[in-house]
């Protein structure tokens, strides 16, 4: 067990959440000052001493993303320059992690640069969840613990649906998600055809799998303009779906994805709080939010205590 101290900070991406998880560990949440000098750079002042101390710093990409990550990164510094024993950046939803390959010439990894800058400022480890593509691990020279939503998600799943489901995968990529969730469900699997016309523009073009009298629920990483959600649903009704639902962790839920979540047939959307609801989002009847408070504060209580934390990965194997 780890003989220093802990101690949680957050920026200003999601300080609702971080206040939840010190809630859970029972400690409060650290004391520090992040707001802008009057030419917009990032203001940075540890109020409380941190020499020795396991530091936890809760910061997710929510938006605005740039802002937010320099928040991160300037928090970083200031806690490596005061000393802190070491410090585990705290990231429930990976900004760039979609600009993860070169899928055309000329085009930069961001998800890299990203990895690079966090290192680089002074993390010693990270933990986030449902990393948009498990590789982005391989980006960091750091520990990286990339916990899943299932737990929070499937127990939401058992709870409030009963036989006939079938679990759909909107692209190839999240096939292996939905395997697992399938499986642990004893449900159906379906996968949809997307094509991707541009930035922000899927079309569904065909569904291998049956889905026909079934309840659907559409299982991915993040949703955020919705046009992939909402074309996953057009599909599986027409194909003879009894309805559609969609459990999602990070809700990114851009531009006028709400809209037309609010004017879809889709039933209901699942996310959690990795991201803080937009004040449009939150009033959709639609849209169901979940804690995830309780999974990131049982990892960070074993990264302080050097446990295991694979018991918290077991779900999906």
């Amino acid at each position: 067990m780890a003989t220093y101290g802990m101690k949680i900070f957050a920026g200003n991406s999601n300080k609702a959440l971080a206040e939840q998880i010190c809630a859970d560990l029972e400690m409060h949440l650290g004391k520090a000052l992040v707001s802008r000098f009057s030419d917009g750079e990032v203001r940075v002042e540890i109020g409380e001493n941190v020499r020795g101390a396991d530091v936890f710093v809760v910061q997710s990409g929510a938006s605005p993303v740039n802002d937010n990550l320099m928040e991160l990164l300037v928090m970083i510094d200031a806690l490596k320059r005061a000393s802190a024993w070491r410090i585990t950046a705290v990231i429930p939803y990976y900004s760039y992690a979609r600009q993860d390959r070169k899928n055309k010439p000329r085009v930069p990894i961001t998800a890299r640069l990203v990895a690079d800058l966090i290192t680089r400022a002074g993390a010693h480890r990270i933990l986030t969840m449902d990393l948009h593509a498990g590789q982005i691990q391989g980006f960091f020279d750091i520990p990286v613990d990339n916990l899943y939503a299932s737990p929070i998600l499937l127990p939401y799943i058992r709870e409030n649906f009963n036989n006939g489901l079938v679990i759909v995968s909107p692209d190839a990529g999240g096939v292996a998600r939905a395997r697992a969730y399938a499986r642990r469900l004893k449900a159906g699997l379906a996968l949809i055809d997307k094509r991707r016309a541009d930035v922000n523009q899927a079309e569904a073009l065909n569904i291998i799998g049956e889905v026909e009298g079934m309840t659907a629920i559409v299982l991915d990483d993040m949703v955020d303009t919705a046009g992939t959600l909402i074309e996953a649903t057009k599909s599986l009704l027409e194909q003879g779906a009894r309805e559609v639902h969609a459990c999602v962790t990070h809700a990114v839920l851009s531009g006028p994805a709400t809209q037309r979540i609010e004017g879809s047939l889709l039933k209901s959307l699942v996310v959690t709080d990795t991201l803080p609801l937009q004040a449009e989002a939150a009033k959709c009847p639609k849209i169901l939010c979940l804690p995830s408070c309780h999974l990131f504060s049982a990892a960070i209580r074993s990264i302080h205590n050097e446990d295991s934390i694979s018991t918290l990965f077991e779900i999906l194997h």
